[in-house]
């Protein structure tokens, strides 16, 4: 099973170069009625500089690419799903007036047509690039669904995260079933790029849950955010035992054993009230994390020390590195 796992993403495209995208908003000091500060998705130059790409937004909450066209993303945002091109510049809302509120998005890797978002009541697909949408959540109890992803190993294959746990569909939605975290509103799910049956998920209150048997259960993770809110995880491209997770009261966290243990790497940071955090593929030890109205903090070694890197006043939800094509 693991060698096909391996032999599988071996076929996948490789990519060398990357772009870091941040979805964001410029909240310290904002007056409700005044103007808009620059806010939406930035995106970094290959000269390090800051660059707002596309139109000011409010509510951009999380983005993904098509695996077969990087620069075709597809962004989650308030007034609907986003088709953004030309790195950000070009954008078209696919969804009508009746949906609002995304919160995740999700392409499948295998059928690259077909896009997984997940909103305030519950999940919808698209199985032809955003030209119809049907209901994925029919099966779910609760539709508030903070976080979907699609397997890696297989299409149609979904973890979804809403407020009573985490759920499993092996038929592209249509059905769901309990996969643990119950109880708990899960905030966000990720899978391992080293080992696609190991997940991780993030909850408000609950800590950390893991699986190890391919999403199909969830178990606890230990103490780490018990009580506190993990808002984001995030594992390293470039090493297959380490992980990040960033939240309010956590600040950033990092395990060197695939969460065994965990250390706290808050040392430089003006808080640790933290929304995001993003490893670079291109560059081992450097780690990215949203601190909450400060700023946009990069570390060079693991998170041992930060500098600002810039997004000044910002709230970054999400940040995803995107391929480039060679």
């Amino acid at each position: 099973m693991r060698g096909l796992l391996l032999l599988a993403m071996l076929t996948l495209p490789v990519w060398g170069q990357y772009t870091l995208y941040t979805c964001m908003m410029t909240s310290k000091d904002y007056v409700v009625g005044a103007k808009l500060p620059p806010s939406g998705i930035f995106l970094k130059s290959a000269t390090g500089e800051w660059r707002h790409a596309g139109y000011n937004h409010p509510f951009v909450n999380a983005l993904d690419y098509d695996p077969s066209d990087p620069g075709t993303l597809y962004v989650a945002a308030g007034n609907g799903l986003i088709r953004a091109r030309e790195r950000g510049e070009r954008w078209k809302i696919l969804t009508g007036s009746e949906v609002t509120e995304l919160l995740d998005v999700s392409v499948d890797r295998h059928d690259p047509g077909t896009i997984y978002f997940s909103h305030t009541v519950g999940i919808r697909v698209s199985r032809d690039r955003g030209a119809t949408w049907q209901d994925a959540g029919a099966g779910l109890h609760r539709k508030y669904t903070p976080a979907i992803r699609v397997d890696s190993r297989k299409s149609g294959f979904l973890v979804a995260g809403n407020e009573e746990g985490v759920f499993r569909s092996e038929d592209g939605g249509k059905s769901w079933r309990p996969a643990g975290a119950a109880g708990f509103q899960v905030l966000h799910i990720e899978q391992s790029p080293h080992d696609a049956c190991y997940w991780m998920a993030a909850t408000q209150g609950g800590g950390l849950f893991v699986s190890t048997d391919c999403g199909v259960t969830f178990e606890s993770g230990g103490n780490l955010g018990v009580g506190r809110n993990i808002s984001d995880i995030a594992f390293d491209p470039t090493s297959a035992n380490r992980i990040a997770v960033a939240g309010w009261g956590v600040g950033v966290a990092i395990s060197e054993d695939l969460g065994k243990t965990w250390q706290l790497r808050n040392g430089g940071l003006p808080a640790p009230a933290v929304w995001s955090v993003a490893f670079d593929p291109a560059r081992a030890g450097r780690v990215y994390a949203g601190v909450h109205e400060e700023a946009l903090y990069v570390s060079q070694d693991v998170g041992k020390t930060w500098t600002r890197d810039g997004l000044e006043g910002s709230r970054v939800f999400r940040m995803k590195f995107v391929p480039e094509r060679p």
